[in-house]
């Protein structure tokens, strides 16, 4: 099967309008003569028999010796996996991660191993659901293992955390007690981003926030933006050869304490529904039928309530195919999941752009089964999205941005109640991530309510929101504008933003810093693309 690669196109009189996402809707935008369109590649085809691909992955590892060499009886054996955070939409069952998690439990039981613990790898993300843990682990091991064997991670339960050692930095690393008296960890995750790999994602899913305010400080946020290769990364990356990060760091050390043993999967792009094709196909290439459909469904999304559009996006899952299976030491096999995600990712751009487009869509690592909250969105585009490029971002510095989302002050009180707080109480006094950080993280990341509803409820860490928010940092101090096309103007008011009715309004807007006849780049995305800029 011939399997087309990202695509640019610039837009002339034959172009048809474009497919736009925005937050929970979809519309077709007419795009400015001469704006360049990056489209991401097709999907890749996946491996004939996933299951095999598994078994060839624990068999013949890399970096490492095989799975069932590591097993013997009277080993406390902990699996760690992935939470909702990542695939980008969820991926529809059976999920690929279960599947591994009943082939390893195969080969512990094989071996005499019956000191077995599953850990989710949240972090300071929400803990899971019951329902939420069975879907990703599968209904035998969940009926198997739930509640007492399989849960959670706490970051807040001191008797359950331990200090497995001190960087050279004077990081200290304290994680999941299950997790440090292991003789054999085995991670298991779902890679959609070269930068979302390695040992320091152990750190990131298994620490406490005495660990991981190092990891998601302003000062760690500005260094790693971007994505390292070709010798060149992002802004304040340092690139290739730079030295380790907190994350890198604390994961090494992490690895030096605990045998571990990573297994990492990648997908392809097939984010669309099969009865919407034309989501991830180029728009010259629509059907009639596909036309009407795109009609169709931005105006039905417009017409159902919001309660019901976020119901059936609740319900929605990917086909995705599986590309890759690896197994082994964390960094070995953190190269091979990143080789696999560029391939499917990668696109060249040709130079900076005055102007970046980019429409977000409904689904973030954060927001599973919730409204998408203004602070949320602010991390999509200017965390996620512009993060996504190798060498050089696609806007030049003191360029613009321009969003397509509504950013409606709405929010989970379930999911997010500090971030309503966030929201209200320190953005309204400043938007400056410095300042944000020295006045008010500590407050909230130890204020017993929000602790209590991460322990007992469903609620993201009350820090969440902080290192959301620098993590949109860089992005803020690269560009000079950043205005939201459809955005509520109180929302962008408050976070330092502008908001336009339509593009030829934010392109009004910004011509006093970019000009009038600017250079524009569209990112068409989802389905995820990298941006290599040359």
């Amino acid at each position: 099967m011939l399997v087309r690669p990202g695509f640019v196109l610039e837009v002339d009189e034959r172009t048809p309008p474009l497919l736009v996402h925005q937050g929970e809707g979809v519309l077709l935008e007419q795009f400015p003569l001469g704006t360049r369109v990056v489209y991401p590649p097709e999907s890749l085809p996946g491996v004939g028999d996933v299951d095999a691909a598994i078994a060839a992955a624990l068999a013949a590892p890399v970096g490492s010796e095989p799975l069932a060499a590591l097993l013997r009886p009277g080993m406390r054996l902990t699996i760690s996996f992935d939470d909702l955070s990542t695939p980008l939409p969820r991926m529809r069952r059976p999920d690929v991660r279960g599947r591994i998690i009943e082939a390893v439990l195969t080969a512990a039981a094989a071996a005499g191993v019956d000191d077995v613990a599953l850990v989710v790898a949240n972090g300071l993300n929400r803990r899971l659901s019951a329902g939420e843990v069975e879907r990703i682990v599968g209904e035998r091991v969940f009926r198997s293992f739930w509640p007492g064997q399989l849960r959670s991670h706490d970051a807040e339960d001191p008797d359950n955390l331990t200090v497995v050692g001190v960087t050279d930095a004077d990081e200290q690393v304290e994680v999941s007690r299950r997790v440090a008296t292991a003789d054999l960890l085995v991670h298991v995750g779902v890679v959609q981003s070269p930068a979302a790999v390695g040992a320091g994602g152990l750190v990131t899913g298994l620490s406490s926030y005495a660990t991981l305010r190092h990891v998601h400080s302003v000062a760690a946020a500005v260094r790693r933006v971007g994505l390292p290769g070709d010798g060149a990364g992002g802004v304040g990356d340092g690139g290739v050869g730079a030295p380790p990060g907190p994350a890198a760091r604390m994961g090494r050390l992490l690895c030096e304490a605990v045998r571990v043993f990573a297994v990492a999967v990648t997908v392809n792009a097939a984010t669309a529904p099969v009865h919407y094709p034309f989501l991830t196909r180029r728009e010259w290439e629509w059907s009639l039928a596909d036309q009407a459909m795109a009609v169709g469904l931005g105006r039905g999304l417009e017409l159902v309530g919001s309660r019901a559009r976020r119901r059936l996006l609740r319900d929605f899952a990917a086909d995705y195919a599986v590309t890759s299976v690896s197994a082994g030491d964390p960094t070995a096999v953190a190269a091979v999941a990143a080789a696999a995600v560029d391939a499917q990712q990668r696109v060249t751009v040709d130079g900076q752009s005055d102007v970046v487009v980019v429409g977000l869509g409904p689904f973030g690592p954060f927001d599973a089964g919730a409204v998408v909250n203004p602070v949320l969105a602010a991390h999509g585009a200017l965390g996620e999205v512009f993060g996504r490029y190798r060498g050089r971002p696609v806007v030049r510095e003191n360029g613009a941005l321009i969003v397509y989302h509504p950013l409606t002050p709405r929010f989970s009180q379930l999911h997010h109640p500090s971030y309503v707080d966030f929201y209200e109480e320190v953005l309204a006094e400043s938007t400056e991530a410095a300042t944000v950080e020295a006045k008010f993280e500590r407050q909230y990341a130890t204020d017993p309510w929000y602790a209590s509803l991460y322990r007992t409820s469903l609620a993201h860490h009350g820090v969440h929101p902080f290192h959301r928010w620098y993590e949109a940092a860089p992005a803020m101090a690269h560009v000079g504008d950043v205005v939201w096309v459809g955005g509520d103007r109180a929302a962008c008011a408050r976070l330092g933003f502008r908001a336009a009715s339509t593009l030829a309004d934010a392109l009004e807007m910004v011509s006093g810093s970019v000009g009038r006849d600017p250079s524009i780049t569209y990112l068409h995305s989802p389905p995820h693309l990298i941006a290599e800029v040359r």
